[in-house]
């Protein structure tokens, strides 16, 4: 897997956190590191990639103009709890599916040299209009219409 204008090869690598929630412990998963698969693959690490897509610049955009942005790192659940690292994005919309389908997403802050690379991809490429659908039956304003009224 080659680096280019959109695809990014990372090494991804977790950590158990053990957490207690009242009387009980629990075993989280938080990114330890993410680092270039440019090097050595460090032990434990898992080669994923972040790939960008033109129809997802406004969702980047979004991300990018947070205070805190976040990567998404998407993981498969082989079924005894422990994460596996599957993709990465920086689509908040692609995290979310990912959660109501039951999928494990970690998050982390956006590295600077990824920043960059996806605020160049941006820049090259226009900024993407951002489409919010509103569903026709809800009025968002809470006016009341009456039909046929004044006929």
């Amino acid at each position: 897997m080659q680096h280019s204008e959109s695809i990014w090869p990372l090494y991804v690598t977790l950590k158990a956190k053990q957490v207690t929630v009242g009387r009980w412990t629990q075993t989280n998963y938080e990114v330890d590191s993410l680092l270039p698969a440019s090097g050595e693959k460090p032990e434990g690490a898992h080669l994923v990639a972040i790939e960008l897509f033109l129809d997802e610049r406004a969702n980047y955009r979004l991300n990018l103009d947070l205070d805190n942005p976040k990567l998404f790192i998407i993981c498969d659940d082989k079924g005894d709890g422990v994460p596996v690292p599957m993709s990465v994005t920086a689509n908040q919309n692609i995290a979310a599916g990912a959660l109501e389908g039951d999928t494990p997403v970690l998050t982390c802050a956006i590295p600077e040299a990824i920043g960059c690379w996806i605020e160049s991809f941006i820049t090259r490429h226009g900024e993407a209009p951002i489409q919010a659908h509103r569903r026709k039956h809800i009025d968002v304003r809470g006016e009341v219409k009456a039909r046929g009224e004044g006929a």
